[in-house]
């Protein structure tokens, strides 16, 4: 491994972290008083997807390139769908009003899981990317990229956390709106500008 390689796997990883960063700022801002552990534990949720689905792409290109190029067209899609309900989820109880002061709508593993695949989903068109390097090289850079996203991730929800509790019970709105936003800008981006 050189420099170069280093460096590239970062500045991959900083821009696949990009949707994970904005809904981890959701998650924060609607679980303020999370804990460090769960913190932790949401941030490597979000990191394990990011490394895994770079990693599946590059085995796709190795073994099943023509299931996966028809595939890639879907990925648009299924992260809207998956980013439209969990935000329209967290508005509406936003909207209805959850001002008891309690994490009533603290993220379940499986909403948690949801996040990680629409925000990841994408990712795995960077097994094109790195479809040159060996086997060792691509779990390289998957390990980079996931270690880049614990720490965008982390650095998401401690903001999140900080402004949930100023914003007390608009948050949910708020974070509601911001993983809309990130579907649809996913879709846009995956669907128009492709």
């Amino acid at each position: 491994m050189d420099f170069l390689f280093v460096i590239n796997s970062i500045l991959l990883g900083v821009g696949l972290a990009m949707d994970a960063f904005s809904v981890s700022l959701a998650n924060g801002l609607d679980e303020p008083k999370m804990t460090r552990a769960r913190t932790c534990a949401i941030a490597g949720v979000f990191a394990a997807f990011q490394s895994f689905m770079p990693m599946a792409g590059w085995v796709c290109v190795h073994t099943i390139v023509m299931y996966f190029v028809s595939f890639e067209k879907l990925i648009p899609w299924i992260a809207l769908i998956l980013l439209l309900f969990i935000g329209g989820k967290m508005l509406i109880e936003g909207i209805k009003g959850n001002d008891d002061g309690k994490t009533a709508s603290s993220l379940s593993f499986a909403a948690l899981l949801v996040q990680g695949v629409a925000t990841s989903i994408d990712a795995l068109s960077v097994g094109f990317t790195i479809a040159e390097y060996g086997t060792l090289m691509a779990f390289a850079a998957a390990l980079i990229i996931g270690a880049v996203t614990f720490v965008i991730c982390l650095a998401g929800l401690a903001i999140g956390k900080k402004f949930g509790t100023r914003l007390s019970g608009k948050a949910s709105v708020l974070g509601g709106v911001i993983l809309i936003t990130i579907g649809i800008e996913i879709f846009v981006r995956g669907l128009f500008l492709a």
